[in-house]
């Protein structure tokens, strides 16, 4: 894997989360040491420790920065669909778009929170992220006019999650879409509010 270019255009900060990126999420966050990031970032050791206070501070960086780019993701695929129903269907189509990157190496937070202990700071960023996908999915199926939208929101996640580590342990790419028809199905018999129905 080759250094980073460090054109005097790119911000060391840039630089070191764009190396993290690329070496936590492809080799693991236990696994890569910070003297392999700061080498291959091609900064200085004092500047993360600058920017990031520590290891676990640019872990904490590069969660962010995943959960950024699985929120635009997400949020430009569901302005393909036209009500909070088939939003909530489309969830898991902007999911299968993430498992057909060749790169595309299961969930950054799963893989992060692995082995840490449950008061780190890394663990609340993963938390971070998925209030926001069972939010996401409450607000659609509130607007879709579900009568427990709290209920079927932790029943959708529980597919969506199950889809990731399909993808990702069976190597199948194919799980979101089968994630997609079961959450199909659980729509068709959560029962609606009855201004809904």
């Amino acid at each position: 894997m080759a250094t980073i270019r460090t054109g005097t255009r790119t911000p060391a900060r840039e630089r070191l989360l764009q190396a993290a990126n690329e070496l936590f999420y492809g080799e693991g966050v236990q696994v890569v040491g910070i003297d392999r990031v700061i080498e291959h970032a091609g900064v200085a050791k004092a500047s993360l420790y600058n920017t990031f206070g520590s290891k676990e501070g640019l872990v904490c960086a590069y969660l962010d920065f995943r959960r950024d780019r699985s929120r635009e993701r997400i949020t430009r695929s569901l302005t393909r669909f036209r009500t909070p129903r088939e939003q909530l269907l489309g969830v898991f189509d902007a999911q299968g778009e993430a498992f057909t990157d060749p790169a595309y190496n299961g969930c950054a937070f799963v893989r992060a929170t692995a082995e840490v202990p449950a008061d780190s700071m890394v663990r609340r960023a993963a938390e971070e992220y998925r209030a926001w996908v069972r939010g996401l999915f409450t607000e659609l199926a509130t607007s879709s006019g579900f009568a427990e939208p709290e209920e079927l929101a932790r029943q959708l996640h529980l597919l969506y999650d199950g889809a990731e580590q399909a993808a990702r342990m069976d190597r199948d790419p194919s799980a979101a879409t089968t994630a997609r028809k079961a959450a199909a199905a659980l729509l068709d018999s959560a029962p609606l509010t009855k201004s809904a129905g």
